[in-house]
């Protein structure tokens, strides 16, 4: 076995990555050899002596390359789920490369001469709506990416990207050392006051699993997310709550702060480079949103209607804290503390009463169940094919036809080589070739709190609408049913990929729903709708200030991608203050810096997107209305969903889409409505 095993068909089930083959030293070598390939398919384009024609170049670009991106998917995908030094190693390696090599195709002058006649004819070509979507892809993709360029510049922005990817990696590798540096070692049980006993029987037993006495805490959010909800102890809070704020902001080698500063200055100069204003300008042109000031006319205009909500609210908490314990000055530590015991106070509802009855694979099994409702799905356990871990689920889905429509990966727990957060990802996507119509395998991650000896593993209802909101992402990985890989799936505007996967959380405040899987794991009785009733209630508790919060994250975002003059900015933390301006409630804490650790938008793809979750949320609650009206398991709006949706990736315009599901444009009325924030 060698690393041709990358390179090759895959002998699998399904066609399956077969992860059990693959060792780590293959990738290199097989990344070298799946570039050269996918540069002989380029060069084939290019020197092919017949008229250049949709088939011929666009068609052919689309379908080239597809052992590369199988390669990246499989490798990526570890490196944020089973990651170790060795793949990190690699990754810093191999990112220049296809960074590189993705220049080599955007910057191929004779490749760009062959798109721009095609897309100089498109008016007499008689393409489908797909095709044309396509095409203009294709052409925006070169000329965003620098190919009307002359060559002294094209030179320039080859060293800006490659720049670029070796500074993101190490942006998302020192904040992936700092949350697994920290431990917090508890000696004295007295410390564990008001934690819940399964996350104390939890951190017993990681401190085993690490040979060391006591309780054992880390910045892990199964671990991080209770000791700050539920410690009495006020100064341990305080040491998690700095520990976790203050990642990637200490001066040392694990600083990201000038990695902040470079990263802001090259996708500045990169999108000058390319003749817009500013960074935020160049993502913008292919979003929804459209303008840096169409996004920040659209925070401010919710922040002007949440703020005195919020306002509101933080006083009420910092009184209740005051009555409480005598708390002078609520601070940071003690936001998510309080709000909890206000919200057990109003709502007699306790996260940790609730969790017994969402015990891990009944959810699974609930969102299985509504799937099959809404989209005819259904998912089967199955064991012959690889993992690259022994705790991933693996499962086989149909329709009700018996037709293969996907396969689908759930890797739920935490490990030392996963980063926090959740996610949905794809190992290969949907395609339609040569007849076929190749189906996609799609994964979800998350992090939840592993079974322990006496507890199966059981979710809070915020993980509950966590699995579901993954389970939405996936459901248009799963659905997708178009012709080109590139517009297949997930593949769409940045502002329109939440709608999917954020629509799907409203199901988790419906009886109809939660009946299916809502039982508690020891008697099996159903949850008590009483407590269906106050969940529902209590869901727009706070909501003023955690909308508040996510402004405050789409503001900072666009402080520093929208910014005409970057070079100028020199105290990441004295940016990220003035940015913040509006938006703070607590005092703020000098040791602590969020752009520092702000993965999604240094590492991940939401630079200049952040505030794309507030957008969607907007589309989830004007479509999820529509299902309200009709019945939410409403066989009719679940077809014209899937249909017009799901199914169609980034084959359309998406507000095309949305109307044609919806029949209207969304309205932020449904929103405000369901956020108790329009009176």
């Amino acid at each position: 076995m060698s690393y041709k095993v990358l390179l090759k068909p895959f002998q699998t089930s399904y066609n399956t990555a077969p992860f059990s083959k693959i060792k780590e030293d293959y990738f290199l070598t097989a990344f070298k050899e799946a570039i050269n390939n996918a540069k002989g398919e380029i060069n084939a384009i290019v020197s092919n002596t017949d008229k250049p024609s949709f088939k011929n170049t666009i068609e052919a670009l689309d379908f080239s390359g597809e052992q590369l991106d199988r390669i990246s998917s499989i490798f990526f995908n570890l490196n944020s789920a089973e990651t170790n030094d060795t793949i990190q190693k690699l990754a810093q390696e191999i990112s220049p490369l296809l960074s590189e090599f993705s220049n080599d195709i955007t910057l191929n002058e004779d490749l760009f001469k062959r798109i721009k006649a095609v897309y100089n004819q498109k008016e007499t070509l008689k393409l489908t709506v797909e095709q044309q979507t396509l095409l203009d892809k294709k052409y925006k993709s070169f000329s965003r990416n620098g190919a009307n360029l002359s060559e002294d510049k094209k030179v320039q922005l080859r060293e800006i990207d490659k720049k670029l990817s070796q500074l993101k990696l190490k942006f998302g590798e020192n904040v992936l050392a700092e949350t697994n540096k920290f431990e917090m070692i508890i000696t004295d049980i007295e410390d564990l006051s008001g934690l819940p006993e399964g996350t104390i029987e939890a951190a017993k037993q990681l401190a085993e699993s690490k040979e060391k006495e006591g309780w054992l805490f880390t910045l892990d959010y199964p671990s991080y997310i209770p000791f700050v909800t539920y410690a009495n102890n006020r100064e341990l809070r305080k040491k998690m709550s700095l520990a976790f704020g203050s990642k990637g902001f200490k001066s040392d080698d694990l600083d990201n702060q000038q990695i902040v500063l470079d990263i802001v200055k090259l996708r500045h100069k990169r999108a000058k480079l390319l003749g817009y204003q500013t960074h935020a300008h160049f993502v913008l042109e292919e979003r929804m949103a459209e303008t840096p000031e169409k996004v920040q006319n659209f925070l401010n205009e919710l922040l002007e209607k949440a703020k005195p909500a919020a306002e509101r609210e933080f006083k009420n908490l910092g009184n209740f804290a005051k009555e409480l314990d005598g708390i002078e000055k609520l601070e940071k530590w003690d936001g998510a503390y309080y709000s909890e015991k206000l919200k057990q106070e109003l709502f007699s509802l306790d996260d940790e009463k609730l969790k017994p009855y969402f015990k891990l694979e009944n959810v699974i099994n609930g969102a299985f169940t509504i799937a099959n409702k809404l989209f005819d799905l259904k998912f089967e356990e199955i064991n012959d094919i690889d993992k690259y871990h022994k705790d991933i689920l693996t499962y086989k889905v149909t329709n009700t036809n018996g037709d293969f429509i996907a396969v689908f990966y759930a890797d739920f727990f935490p490990r030392p080589g996963k980063r926090n957060g959740a996610w949905m990802t794809s190992f290969k996507p949907q395609y339609i070739k040569n007849g076929e119509n190749s189906r996609p395998h799609i994964s979800i991650v998350c992090n939840f709190t592993k079974p322990t000896k006496t507890k199966p593993s059981l979710l809070t209802f915020n993980e509950v609408t966590t699995l579901f909101h993954e389970f939405g992402h996936a459901l248009h990985g799963m659905l997708a049913n178009t012709t080109y890989p590139s517009l297949s799936g997930t593949s769409v505007y940045w502002d329109f990929v939440e709608l999917p996967s954020q629509i799907m959380e409203n199901w988790c405040y419906e009886k109809d729903a939660l009946e299916f899987f809502a039982r508690h794991y020891e008697t099996d009785t159903l949850i008590p709708m009483d407590l269906v009733e106050k969940i529902k209630e209590s869901a727009t508790f706070h909501e003023g200030m955690q909308t508040l919060r996510q402004l405050s994250f789409g503001l900072l975002d666009m402080s520093w991608h929208a910014c005409d003059s970057p070079e100028s900015i020199k105290n990441v933390k004295a940016h990220e203050l003035n940015a913040f301006k509006n938006t703070n409630l607590y005092p703020d804490v000098q040791e602590n810096c969020m752009s520092t650790a702000f993965a999604h938008i240094f590492q991940g793809g939401y630079s200049s997107g952040y505030y794309s979750y507030k957008w969607a949320e907007v589309l989830d609650a004007d479509a999820f209305e529509y299902f309200k009206e009709q019945g939410i398991f409403n066989k009719q709006v679940a077809n014209k969903f899937k249909d017009h949706v799901l199914s169609q990736g980034g084959t359309e315009n998406p507000m095309t889409l949305y109307k044609r599901f919806r029949g209207q444009e969304p309205k932020p009325e449904a929103l405000l409505k369901r956020a108790g924030l329009l009176k």
